[in-house]
């Protein structure tokens, strides 16, 4: 008898080893093609934040799957590519039914980068590939095509040789990578654009989505920043994308349009184009030289702004304000400190993702999905970096940031 019920406990402690040793297996990392998994243990540190609301939070494994709850409820002002209403992507949620139907789907997808290497671009990567795991969808490709059109064509044939069930991408260009989304359509892609879609292509039969961020808003609060800056009068300058992009265009035509209908003081006394992020320093350069009392600048978006920064500094000018648009690292340092840069609207690239896999998800199931989707818009300043931060990212801002704001 004895012998028996030690028999019975010792296959019982067995059975629960063996239990416990599969579920520990269960979360190994079966993504083959080279890219980082989100399920690394760098990527679970990453997301173990203090954060409430947000996908981390929100999007358990069961579900519900949603964007940050606990951003402000804005009105939208930026409209889409074809003049669409946005729809807040606060509205969109991914309930435990749908996620237990995509995860029986065991689908794949694919993201075309137009430009890997900021800190917009790793966020919005992040929020993917987090978003995506929760739903046991593997990406199979993520490409950057560093700026050029070119490159961006053949990266997309690369990608639909694997043949995924879903493409998330911003065209480089919207009309020399048409053919190469068309193609991606045809072959019966779920495509979801950042920000802005193909030339040709139709929401609803070619495409899925557009999501962005609310560039118009912050267009507007940028002009806001740069007025209060320089005291509401003087001479400033503007230093704009010159290329067809959708939402390059619209922050500038805002910037643009509030200073000259709410700052009558302020005069734009010149208008600067750039084709890439590297052009801003020879550009606002140019504009010191032609203009040495430039009160301040306004720069399409962060990387070009440090170049404009670099300008400034060679020209003697660090009394120059300056606003631009998006949250990286270098300006953050720069609000932090109470330098030039004097703050910016902000757009929110993890949530921007999350509500790309979402739509992606929407399509898969056969839910109806809006044409153009926008996340708000933030404005930031010194007195709100280190929240900011936070909100963007879905992190603590570096040692660097903090130690700067506190000075």
């Amino acid at each position: 008898m004895k012998r028996s019920t030690l028999l019975s406990i010792m296959t019982v402690c067995l059975l629960l080893l063996l239990a416990a040793c599969g579920n520990g297996g269960s979360n190994a990392n079966t993504n083959t093609d080279g890219e980082a998994s989100a399920n690394t243990a760098s990527g679970a540190a990453a997301n173990a934040t203090s954060n409430t609301g947000t996908a981390d939070a929100a999007g358990a494994a069961d579900g519900p799957i949603t964007i940050n709850q606990d951003l402000p409820d804005k009105d939208i002002l930026s409209k889409g590519p074809d003049g669409e209403s946005a729809v807040s992507a606060k509205t969109l949620s991914l309930s435990p039914e749908d996620l237990a139907k995509v995860k029986a789907g065991n689908y794949t997808a694919a993201i075309s980068m137009h430009y890997a290497g900021n800190d917009w671009s790793a966020a919005q990567l992040k929020g993917l590939k987090d978003t995506f795991a929760k739903m046991n969808i593997e990406i199979v490709a993520t490409t950057d095509a560093n700026f050029k059109a070119e490159t961006q064509v053949a990266n997309i044939e690369t990608i639909l040789a694997k043949k995924p069930n879903i493409l998330v991408s911003i065209p480089v260009d919207a009309v020399s990578t048409a053919s190469a989304y068309k193609k991606a359509a045809a072959q019966g892609v779920k495509l979801v654009f950042m920000d802005n879609k193909a030339a040709g292509l139709a929401a609803g039969k070619d495409y899925v989505s557009v999501v962005s961020a609310d560039n118009y808003g912050n267009g507007v609060e940028a002009a806001g920043i740069l007025a209060k800056a320089i005291g509401g009068e003087g001479d400033i300058g503007v230093i704009y994308h010159d290329a067809d992009f959708f939402v390059t265009k619209q922050r500038t035509e805002a910037f643009e349009k509030t200073i000259k209908e709410s700052y009558p003081n302020i005069r734009i006394v010149e208008r600067g184009g750039i084709a890439g992020p590297n052009d801003g320093e020879k550009v606002a350069a140019a504009m010191l030289t032609k203009h040495p009392k430039l009160k301040g600048m306004f720069v399409v978006w962060d990387v070009p702004a440090e170049g404009a920064m670099a300008a400034a500094r060679s020209a003697g000018r660090t009394d120059l304000a300056i606003s631009t648009i998006d949250l990286g690292t270098n300006v953050a340092l720069e609000i932090a400190k109470g330098g030039m840069i004097k703050g910016l609207g902000a757009q929110l690239p993890y949530d921007q993702g999350v509500a790309e896999a979402i739509l992606a998800a929407y399509a898969l199931l056969g839910k109806e999905t809006p044409p153009y989707v926008a996340v708000p818009a933030l404005p930031v300043n010194q007195e709100n970096i280190l929240d900011s931060w936070k909100t963007v990212y879905h992190a603590d801002a570096p040692k660097t940031i903090q130690d700067a704001a506190k000075k």
